[in-house]
Parts: structure tokens; sequence; C-alpha cells
């Protein structure tokens, strides 16, 4: 369907940007909190230590943010989300979906079911996820058998 080339095998998509900015803010952010718990000079260790602990914390959940990608191979597609990885064959999927409006692609499963696949997201990059998209829907198109699990 698509003019473009078929991506060579394994790739991956991300959203690149969204990764840089989440991990510089999370690692600037760490930095400033520590700096001010060590240049508080009221604060006791143990005070200390739990405004070092918070900025840890941040810089935790940013990277979590930062996590999700998608992964094709050979064999099939790995979804990595915030907190799940899950493996697909390529006759799994059925669809690659990325609608006006959507936060990011679903993928519609052959067991009836839809995913979200959180590393092809329109939020900063939305040229380039509209590429990862089609790029990811022609070799599902291509690799997938066709069967839809009935």
């Amino acid at each position: 369907m698509s003019d473009s080339p078929l991506p060579a095998l394994p790739v991956t998509f991300r959203p690149t940007r969204t990764r840089v900015v989440l991990l510089s803010v999370g690692a600037v952010m760490f930095a400033v909190i520590t700096a001010v718990a060590l240049m508080l000079e009221k604060l006791g260790p143990g005070e200390r230590a739990s405004f070092v602990f918070v900025a840890a914390l941040f810089f935790a959940v940013l990277a979590l943010l930062s996590r999700p990608k998608v992964v094709a191979d050979d064999e099939g597609v790995t979804v990595v989300n915030l907190t799940r990885t899950r493996r697909l064959a390529w006759a799994e999927i059925l669809q690659v979906n990325l609608r006006e409006g959507d936060p990011w692609v679903f993928l519609d499963l052959s067991d009836g079911t839809s995913m979200p696949a959180l590393g092809i997201q329109p939020g900063i990059g939305k040229q380039r996820a509209i590429r990862d998209a089609r790029a990811l829907r022609a070799l599902a198109e291509t690799r997938g058998t066709g069967v839809d699990g009935a």
C-alpha cells in the first residue's frame, strides 16, 4: 500500500524526542533537588536523604514514561509500554491504527482485542509517528498470514 520501501528488520520505533525531553528534565530535576538538599544548612542527614530520595523518585517516574517502544523483527513485534511488555506474532496483528486525535497507535489483534502501542505516538513528532505507523502497518500486512484467529 505504501510507496516507501519496508524498513529493514529488526527495527525499533520509539518517540525519541519525547524520550530525550523526559530524561533530560529528569536529570536536571534530580541535580537541582539534590543540590538544594546539600546547600540547605538547617537540614539534617535524614532530611537531605529524603530530598535525594524524592528526586530519584521523580527521575524514576520520568524514566518509566520514556520506556515505550515497538520492536519489529522477523518473528513478530514486541510492544513495550509503561509497565508491560508483550510479544506478538505477525499473524496476531490484524490492523495498525493511528487515527486523528489518537494519543498513540492501536493494534487490532486476532483475539478480538485492541492493544495500545505507546512506542508510536504523535505527541512531539507527529509526522514521524505517522511515518512509523505506516511502516508498521506495511510490515504487518506483508508479514502477517491474513489468518484472523477465528
